[in-house]
């Protein structure tokens, strides 16, 4: 449990009633326009949470949601990666150590599952969250170009301006024996 002066935060495994809440703190957080092969939805958590080994935490203060972590064992090919794909905290609640109790949570539950490495992936931009993955292990392994084909028939129209500079570096994390 943490506190912050208030009612303490706890962690606990992701429940159905969770989802409302977690669709909702999500909206809020997710800007998809900046990834837009991904999209924040309902099958996007259920992809997560009805998976054979998911990885899905809540944190609660008070009974209310003010933070999640969603992942699995499901990434691409690899039968021995564990994903670590979605994860939010309520601004009320940064800067308290919720995202990070939720980073270790979902790789620990993952490295109980077989987990051999556990992948996010990080908007090159977005420097708050690849120094909260930094902190717990995780290390930029790759950086993959998004590359977009204009075919709008007017060359000088980029349907996707927010993203002329965006990469999307992929961080590879501990294992169970490196934590």
């Amino acid at each position: 449990m943490m506190t912050n002066g208030s009612s303490p935060v706890t962690i606990a495994a992701m429940e159905v009633g969770h989802l409302p809440d977690v669709l909702g703190l999500g909206h809020g957080a997710f800007d998809t326009a900046v990834k837009p092969y991904t999209g924040w939805s309902l099958s996007a958590v259920a992809g997560h949470f009805e998976a054979s080994r998911p990885a899905c935490f809540v944190a609660l203060r008070g009974g209310s949601l003010c933070g999640f972590v969603l992942g699995s064992m499901t990434f691409e090919q690899r039968t021995d990666w564990g994903y670590l794909e979605w994860i939010a905290v309520a601004s009320s609640a940064r800067g308290q150590g919720v995202a990070g109790k939720l980073v270790t949570q979902c790789r620990d539950r993952l490295a109980e599952f077989g987990a051999t490495a556990v992948i996010t992936d990080v908007e090159a931009r977005n420097e708050a969250s690849t120094l909260l993955m930094n902190r717990h292990g995780f290390q930029t392994r790759a950086t993959v170009n998004l590359l977009v084909c204009t075919i709008t028939g007017d060359p000088t129209r980029d349907p996707l301006p927010h993203l002329s500079r965006t990469r999307k570096s992929a961080a590879l994390g501990p294992t169970a024996d490196h934590p």
